[in-house]
């Protein structure tokens, strides 16, 4: 079992910046794949970002260039550092953890609230 706890939502200008984080309960060494999706009012659940060990970093084309996504092992922790956000990057951020691949079953935390203002 892998509990995450995620922490850096809030409310932001367009053109802002956040950070999110998402602490596991394990050493995130052992964890094959971590990564970020987001839902926003009305929407399906979408994929952003992830890492995975020994393959790196990944983005969603709508972040790319945006979003910065990294680990670090001695926090067991993962980053979100998002930058240049528009209003359409409003919605609740989920952090995943899997031991399979960020599209296989894993563990999810609770939500972070992302809100870009216009």
């Amino acid at each position: 079992q892998v509990q995450l706890v995620e922490s850096g939502g809030g409310t932001v200008q367009t053109g802002g910046s956040l950070k999110l984080s998402c602490a596991a309960s394990v050493s995130s060494t052992s964890i094959f794949a971590m990564g970020w999706f987001r839902q926003a009012p009305g929407k399906q659940r979408e994929y952003v970002a992830s890492s995975t060990l020994g393959v790196g970093a990944d983005y969603a084309d709508s972040v790319k260039g945006r979003f910065t996504i990294s680990r670090d092992n001695a926090k067991n922790t993962v980053y979100l550092q998002m930058n240049t956000l528009k209003p359409e990057d409003t919605a609740i951020y989920y952090c995943k953890a899997s031991f399979a691949g960020i599209w296989s079953s894993g563990y999810w935390g609770q939500g972070a609230q992302v809100t870009v203002s216009s």
